[in-house]
């Protein structure tokens, strides 16, 4: 398969390669387009032979659901039965980085849903995310525009290099704003249950929601014949190709166990800005500052393509805090280290 590529900027919403890409979704391919949070590999929600051809081209279980892309809050009522603390959430954050599951509507395929009979809606504020699902005239079902288990994409090349000829078209929008996929939450009764941790975090959620739990699969492993509460939860992602070990303790400690091992064997060390000048210029990626964790986000995928770039026989980290934006870092970092975490 050709895949079109379409070069363009965030504010180019009214450029043909829109209009043309809305067409290729309507006569049933895919194409993939840039969001605020990650790419996103689109069909169209209410075809199911689309939602076929999505799982076949990223290789994903068929059993993992997708996302539903809408253009405004309201347009959810089309394909999932809302309520009051949907609107409450939509109201603070949408257009945004939220994904709220609500029941779904015979409008949305089950082969969209993985089999459930809920839906993950999200109404993304990326302005081409948002032109392409009004002139398509439907929701986008879209999971992240990579191989699975792969990391996400957060640039166009990144697209370009997993997906170029395996669909149709893609816009590349040049890098994305925050580089981790939506925080996403499963309504219950007057609170919410945080599945996936993003940047829209637990804290700001409570101001919205009396009652917010965290799904202990954000963090620990799912223990043996344990049923998931999202069907994602249970698969391995982000994953660079070498082993990824993720170190804990004090700076100073973790930062000389990366230089010992920089002697000792051909890894790769994805640290902080500040401790650059303290390691040999040699298969290093700085993530970002210490103390920013939104940098440390915005780089987080783009580090773990590095590193498989880099052919190290390991991979070292530090483990991020389970406080705020570092919570999503955490659930990312802890699933492609598949849970490896190192005392030092």
């Amino acid at each position: 398969m050709e895949t079109k590529i379409f070069k363009l900027l965030p504010n180019e919403t009214k450029h043909f390669a829109i209009a043309e890409a809305a067409e290729i979704l309507k006569s049933g391919g895919l194409v993939a387009f840039p969001t605020e949070t990650v790419y996103g590999l689109g069909g169209l929600a209410t075809d199911s032979d689309a939602a076929g051809k999505i799982y076949a081209a990223k290789g994903r279980p068929s059993d993992n659901p997708l996302i539903i892309h809408i253009a405004v809050p309201e347009d959810a009522e089309r394909y999932a039965y809302t309520n009051e603390l949907y609107y409450k959430l939509a109201k603070a954050f949408m257009p945004g980085p939220l994904t709220v599951i609500l029941k779904r509507k015979d409008t949305v395929p089950k082969a969209v849903t993985g089999g459930l009979d809920t839906v993950a809606v999200r109404c993304p504020s990326h302005p081409i995310a948002r032109a392409l699902i009004k002139r398509a005239g439907d929701a986008i079902a879209a999971p992240s525009a990579n191989l699975s288990g792969s990391p996400s994409p957060t640039s166009g090349g990144h697209v370009i290099a997993d997906l170029s000829g395996r669909i149709d078209a893609i816009i590349d929008g040049g890098e994305c704003d925050i580089g981790l996929e939506s925080t996403i939450v499963m309504i219950e009764g007057d609170g919410v249950t945080l599945l996936r941790p993003g940047a829209i975090t637990a804290d700001a959620l409570e101001c919205i929601c009396e009652n917010v739990k965290i799904a202990p699969a954000v963090t620990e492993a799912l223990s043996e014949n344990e049923k998931p509460l999202s069907p994602g939860m249970k698969y391995r992602h982000y994953a660079p190709k070498a082993p990824l070990v993720l170190l804990e303790g004090d700076d100073e400690p973790v930062l000389s166990y990366m230089y010992r091992c920089q002697n000792a064997e051909r890894c790769v060390i994805i640290c902080y800005s500040e401790e650059t000048e303290y390691l040999r210029n040699e298969r290093v990626i700085d993530i970002g500052a210490r103390g920013d964790l939104e940098a440390q986000a915005k780089n987080l995928f783009s580090a773990l393509r590095k590193a498989d770039e880099m052919n190290g026989e390991i991979v070292y980290a530090h483990l991020p805090p389970k406080e705020g934006m570092g919570l999503a870092l955490y659930n990312r970092l802890i699933r492609a280290a598949a849970h490896t975490v190192l005392k030092v």
